[in-house]
């Protein structure tokens, strides 16, 4: 199986060239994808000197947020297999081994990285109060019985992917692929991952109010999308 990996990055001039060597690492087939969504401090100019055949890089003119950088992504992919990749380094690649290993075994069609089940450094109180919080919310609207749904590593079969209407722009990308992921019917499954996460000095993007309109996206597409 051929692998897609899709990395939406904005503003990430000091990490994205390590990410980019860690996905290159990873021992499987694949196709990498990076999209930069109108970064302003210098990623842009690193992605223009990338020689790599292995390396596709779309350039937005503008900022317009983590779900659209995904959409554009998702236009181009050619993989058997899709994977979402940030471009700083909380996550690690070599985890994508486990999840396509769980995929071929069963037949999976849909597999995220929990952070939860690995034994992993907690982000500060109230990011995880956030993550454990959403998680709930998803299992009882959705009987997603899931333990991390803002996880970043989201794995999906193409056609899978391929068959969701997503409308997100910014960071509801998570909650929306979940909840119409459940609508069609998909089990969603979990495998343990690392995870070494940064602060909001370091260059953590998320907000509180990213955490309110994730709430919403999974209340609105549950009762009315």
């Amino acid at each position: 199986m051929r692998l897609s990996v899709i990395i939406p990055v904005y503003n990430e001039k000091l990490t994205i060239l390590k990410v980019i060597e860690k996905v290159k690492n990873v021992p499987i087939l694949k196709e990498i994808i990076i999209v930069d969504d109108g970064s302003t401090d210098g990623t842009t100019e690193i992605l223009k000197n990338i020689k790599d055949e292995r390396i596709k890089v779309i350039f937005k003119e503008k900022n317009q947020g983590k779900g659209s950088a995904i959409r554009e992504g998702l236009k181009i992919a050619k993989g058997d297999i899709i994977v979402i990749q940030d471009a700083d380094l909380e996550y690690n690649p070599n985890d994508w081994l486990k999840m396509i290993e769980l995929m071929e075994k069963q037949n999976v069609e849909v597999v995220y990285g929990s952070r939860l089940l690995g034994k992993n450094k907690k982000s500060s109180f109230l990011f995880y109060l956030g993550g454990r919080a959403l998680s709930l919310i998803a299992n009882i609207l959705y009987n997603a019985r899931i333990t991390d749904e803002p996880t970043c590593y989201k794995m999906f079969k193409k056609d899978v992917i391929n068959s969701i209407d997503l409308k997100c722009k910014g960071f509801e990308f998570c909650p929306e692929v979940t909840a119409k992921i459940k609508k069609k019917g998909y089990k969603i499954y979990e495998v343990p991952i690392s995870y070494n996460p940064r602060s909001i000095k370091e260059g953590k993007k998320i907000r509180l109010k990213d955490f309110f309109i994730a709430v919403w996206t999974l209340i609105k597409y549950r009762f009315i999308g």
